[in-house]
């Protein structure tokens, strides 16, 4: 069990100790999916959604959700991100958005989980304000495409 952080030897849950750490820029980007249907994706795309623009909505949801991660996610530390940026690719032939998030920080702990996070939210904010004209919106490919700094380096995810 040792091979987890977040468990000690006995198999107890802990914090990850990251004091004795040395803070390096740290950067992680992650990405998700939405998918719906065309009328919804014109909606979105014509900003004629009756709840407002859902893509400036989703991208300031996206970045409070990445600082806000540690309240979440019970062993995350709380930490000084210092910045976030969550942008979207209308792939207008699928009917569907990716959304990519991009966090930062020079720090002793990486920003992997602010970035899924904000990715996460984006996509269930803009799945809130589309709801009740398309219900079958479907959020998928949650992922880590890379990130860099600290002890484990960098990590890019394969193209397939």
């Amino acid at each position: 069990m040792s091979d987890f952080t977040h468990m000690d030897e006995k198999g107890h849950v802990r914090m990850v100790d990251v004091s004795d750490k040395t803070p390096t820029d740290r950067v992680a980007v992650a990405q998700a999916k939405i998918s719906m249907t065309e009328d919804t994706f014109q909606k979105i795309i014509n900003n004629e959604v009756r709840k407002g623009n859902v893509l400036e909505t989703a991208r300031i949801a996206g970045i409070m959700a990445a600082k806000k991660t540690s309240d979440f996610i019970p062993m995350c530390h709380p930490i000084n991100i210092g910045h976030v940026q969550v942008d979207f690719l209308p792939d207008e032939l699928n009917h569907a958005f990716s959304i990519t998030a991009s966090v930062r920080i020079y720090d002793r702990t990486g920003v992997e989980m602010e970035a899924l996070t904000a990715v996460s939210v984006a996509a269930l904010t803009i799945y809130d304000m589309c709801k009740s004209h398309d219900r079958g919106m479907v959020i998928s490919d949650i992922r880590l495409e890379q990130k860099s700094g600290g002890k484990s380096g960098t990590y890019v995810r394969p193209q397939v």
